[in-house]
């Protein structure tokens, strides 16, 4: 059963609707604990003070900002909670929004939204009527006193919200290094990029996707534990193709026999069955 991580509301207008919190996703890293290789024994950590080296205990920890070096701005823990709002209890959305207008780049985590026994029929209502419209709430929520921007939309008709980045948290592409200018690429190679992609495109099905990496540490602990050797992840070996239209060619080559009729053409039936077997899906 999931435990509801936050309580409160979706406004819109004056219409208010009571719901609860839960995360949409979970953790399935495989926990590595870190050991003495010595003695094997798990690492400690301990909150201590570097004046006085001694362990400090949570209540005597207080938060602060440091305005110069080595000066702080005190805050106690209900100094922070008196600086939030009535309305951290409310996901309050402000517009409505196509989803297409949202670059992937602001969202967060996900999300699940269930109502309250009070107000079932105003969330039906709410799902209901972002269904039909197509369109999401951009809204403002407070989790954990953490303020985010927030995106309340429908997901196989169950309320969620997608907290979001808000627009001056993203650091200015200036600060990029090594950004090629801008300058015309070579027609043949544009070409050959088009149709390596228009090769590759199919419908995004995420189930057929898997962490690799966390099956072969499935495999590697077990064959520990069996007193076996680890054997290293083989890399695919790729071509030393050094010209770049050498390596569009070649990698179109890989994907069927070319032929130049196939130019403009949709990809076919046989070309997603031949994709769908190199990915292993």
């Amino acid at each position: 059963m999931m435990q509801a991580i936050w309580k409160g509301a979706v406004s819109f207008g004056l219409v208010h609707v009571p719901v609860k919190m839960y995360s949409s996703t979970e953790d399935k890293d495989i926990p590595l604990r870190m050991l003495h290789r010595e003695y094997k024994e798990p690492i400690q950590y301990r909150r201590t003070c570097p004046k006085c080296e001694e362990e400090v205990p949570w209540s005597d920890i207080v938060k602060g900002y440091e305005y110069k070096e080595g000066q702080y701005v005190i805050f106690e823990q209900e100094e922070l909670e008196d600086l939030v709002s009535e309305t951290s209890r409310e996901i309050r959305i402000i517009d409505f929004v196509d989803l297409s207008e949202i670059d992937p780049i602001y969202f967060q985590k996900t999300y699940y939204l269930s109502p309250e026994e009070t107000g079932r029929h105003a969330y039906m209502l709410l799902v209901n009527a972002l269904e039909s419209t197509q369109k999401i709430g951009v809204a403002h929520v407070t989790i954990r006193q953490k303020s985010s921007l927030a995106a309340v939309r429908v997901i196989d008709g169950v309320l969620s919200l997608v907290t979001m980045f808000y627009a001056e948290e993203f650091r200015d592409r200036s600060q990029i290094p090594n950004l090629p200018d801008k300058e015309k690429v070579d027609r043949r190679e544009l070409d050959m990029a088009k149709m390596l992609i228009e090769h590759l495109t199919g419908n995004f099905e995420p189930e057929k996707y898997r962490d690799e990496y966390k099956a072969r540490l499935r495999r590697a602990i077990e064959d520990k534990m069996e007193g076996k050797e680890v054997k290293p992840a083989s890399d695919e070996k790729t071509a030393n193709v050094l010209d770049l239209m050498d390596a569009l060619q070649a990698s179109l080559k890989q994907l069927k026999p070319f032929d130049e009729t196939d130019k403009d053409s949709k990809p076919s039936k046989r070309r997603t069955a031949n994709r769908t077997k190199r990915t292993g899906a």
